[in-house]
């Protein structure tokens, strides 16, 4: 027993010793059948982790880091050297983001890069030529393509139009035109130098053309906050804070440009492409003439009715109404030989009229204001002075006036002060109802003038005379008759008549004098007056002007509407016939009077003041006095200059 406990004691203690260092070995896996051969691509290959791993799957890399792995190097530096021996002003950096709009333009979308090219030489020498004219890099031409494929009627969805995608702010502040007929944004002449000279502006800001490029796109006021926000001043240096399309924006401009430099060595050129070249034009001068553009077509010979309208882009409709500004049409040169050949232009213009009545541009309406008659018609004017004075309105006219408040009151005192209402003087000055006013504050107020009494026809006197003192009196002289009387009467109501017939006309036919006025920087309503012989209430009256704000761009009206320049020459008509009826009944009511006893002297009459109002001038004053000069005007005020201050009052008369 003791020989076999000897025996099994070293295979227990050898047993004991085993099973701790199994323990600490791995345990080997299963044999796995072999599976089918894995693809080589990166973004497929299964990782194969233990589970006891802490290791995690890397993150999925972007696509342009996607397309830089993919590409062969050797394609990758052959891009590169490319880009960098681009002979040009603006800086071009190549790096991952770059080579994958390469491959896009270049492989997967060759067709968009092919329909570029047909149109490239219509368009590109256009762009040289502005760019010349205004010393900016000439690779900027390929910026229309980025923005619009050099298509002109190109529109974005959110409204930008042209070959260079303008913005309706913008092309305002560039000058074109925008109106229902028209939209200079796809005239490919007029955008394009607008866009030379926002280019322009922008490179002045920044002065870096790869910030020029994204602020093109993103807009200058956006890129100055994220300049400011990040403390940075170059491109690359904010383009993580920009968003997507601007980030994508200067990448796809140098892609581009490449793509288009190096088309021959993609292949991309073929002789199946329908490659576009700008043909010699004429113009033709609308002249205002209603004009269908497809009749045109007609005459021409063209199959294509819409032929002249893709000549034409800015046009919105294939014709233009009676009335509108003086168009010029642009047809090719060859087409106008034949037409002057065939048939004259008053022919032309008969025959491309359109077959139905367009809509005319609606013409500027008035605001009427309650309780004011509308102003008397041309026809009026034309009229005889009696047909003049019978058809006066017999209602009370209205007088404008303009108030500047003072400190203290308000729009009750005001109302009671002029004899209105205080909800007439809110509507008129747009004030709401619990809105105070503010010192020197300009308040409109029309207050009602008494009605004008007709003057009596002009009557033979009756003279009552006693039978028993006719016998021994004098004989009274017969009243002359009113003929007699006109003609010994002074010439002056006659000559006043006849400067307020001259006058109707000359307030509407006078060309001297600009009808419009753009308003530049800097300009104020008191500037432009004073330039053109105005006065500021003039210029507010006959534009509609709430306040004296005036923003760049906007267009003021510097001459009053036929009726409105015939107000003041039918009130002088009537004046002059008054006039001139109480100088027939003068000498009979001095044969009807009697011998009166000399009566004391009658007081001198209050002189009439005029209250000054901003813009006014002497020479303006003098004008609306008959009689009144700049000098007399001196003399009655003891004046020792031509300066006024609004609110001063002036003696116009006695």
């Amino acid at each position: 027993m003791i020989k076999l406990l000897r025996a099994a004691v070293p295979i227990l203690l050898a047993v004991a010793l085993v099973q701790p260092v199994r323990a600490q070995r791995r345990p080997q896996p299963a044999p796995v059948a072999p599976a089918a051969a894995l693809p080589t691509d990166s973004a497929l290959v299964n990782h194969l982790l233990l589970p006891d791993s802490l290791a995690a799957l890397p993150m999925a890399p972007d696509s342009a880091k996607l397309v830089w792995l993919r590409t062969p190097p050797e394609l990758r530096d052959l891009v590169g050297d490319r880009v960098s021996c681009f002979e040009t002003d603006v800086p071009h950096v190549f790096n991952n983001h770059v080579m994958s709009f390469v491959k896009l333009f270049t492989e997967r979308q060759r067709s968009y890069t092919q329909r570029v090219l047909e149109r490239e030489n219509l368009y590109f020498p256009l762009f040289e030529k502005y760019l010349t004219k205004y010393n900016l890099p000439l690779d900027l031409k390929y910026l229309a393509v980025v923005e619009s494929a050099l298509i002109p009627t190109a529109k974005s969805r959110v409204g930008a139009t042209g070959l260079w995608q303008f913005m309706g702010p913008t092309a305002n502040d560039l000058r074109l035109r925008r109106d229902d007929w028209v939209d200079e944004r796809m005239d490919p002449e007029k955008a394009t130098e607008a866009a030379c000279k926002h280019l322009r502006y922008l490179y002045r800001v920044f002065g870096d053309w790869e910030m020029v490029l994204a602020a093109y796109n993103w807009g200058a006021g956006n890129m100055q906050r994220v300049m400011k926000r990040t403390g940075k001043s170059t491109y690359w240096e904010v383009h993580s804070s920009l968003p997507a399309e601007t980030r994508n924006y200067v990448p796809t401009f140098t892609a581009i440009m490449y793509s288009m430099k190096y088309a021959k060595e993609h292949q991309l050129h073929a002789p199946t492409l329908n490659y576009q070249y700008a043909q010699a034009m004429d113009t033709l001068q609308l002249g205002g003439r209603p004009f269908d553009l497809t009749r045109l077509a007609q005459a021409i010979g063209y199959t294509d009715s819409l032929a002249l309208l893709r000549l034409n882009p800015e046009l919105r409709k294939p014709y233009l109404p009676d009335g509108y500004r003086n168009y010029t049409l642009q047809l090719p040169t060859t087409a106008r030989a034949a037409l002057v050949a065939t048939a004259s232009r008053e022919v032309l213009f008969d025959y491309c009229r359109p077959l139905v009545d367009l809509p005319r541009p609606l013409a500027p309406r008035p605001v009427a204001l309650s309780g004011l008659l509308p102003l008397p018609g041309r026809r009026l004017a034309a009229t005889s002075t009696t047909t003049a004075v019978a058809t006066a309105p017999a209602t009370p006219r209205f007088e404008r006036l303009r108030h500047t408040v003072k400190r203290g009151e308000t729009v009750n005192s005001v109302a009671a002060r002029y004899d209105v209402s205080p909800a007439q003087v809110r509507r008129w000055n747009k004030l709401g109802t619990g809105s105070s006013l503010a010192g020197r504050q300009q308040l409109v107020l029309f207050r009602p003038l008494p009605s004008v009494t007709e003057p009596a026809a002009a009557q033979p006197a009756v003279v009552p005379v006693r039978m028993a003192a006719a016998k021994t009196a004098a004989p009274v002289p017969e009243p002359d008759s009113a003929a007699e009387v006109l003609a010994r009467a002074p010439a002056k109501p006659a000559a006043e008549v006849r400067r307020a017939v001259a006058a109707i006309t000359a307030a509407t036919d006078d060309d001297t004098v600009p009808g419009r006025y753009v308003v530049k920087p800097g300009d104020f309503l008191e500037k432009i007056a004073t330039a053109n012989g105005l006065t500021v209430a003039q210029l507010k009256a006959w534009n509609q002007l709430g306040s004296y704000v005036l923003q760049p761009g906007q267009e003021l009206t510097l001459k009053a509407t036929p009726e409105a320049a015939t107000t003041e020459a039918v009130a002088d008509l009537m004046e002059a016939t008054r006039e001139v009826a109480a100088a027939a009944q003068a000498p009979a009511r001095r044969v009807a009077r009697p011998a009166a006893a000399p009566v004391a002297p009658a007081l001198p009459p209050a002189p009439h003041l005029y209250l000054v109002q901003p813009g006014d001038t002497l020479y303006n004053i003098s004008r609306r006095y008959q009689g009144l000069t700049v000098q007399r005007l001196r003399e009655l005020n003891n004046l020792k200059s031509d300066a006024v201050q609004p609110g001063q009052k002036l003696v116009v008369g006695g």
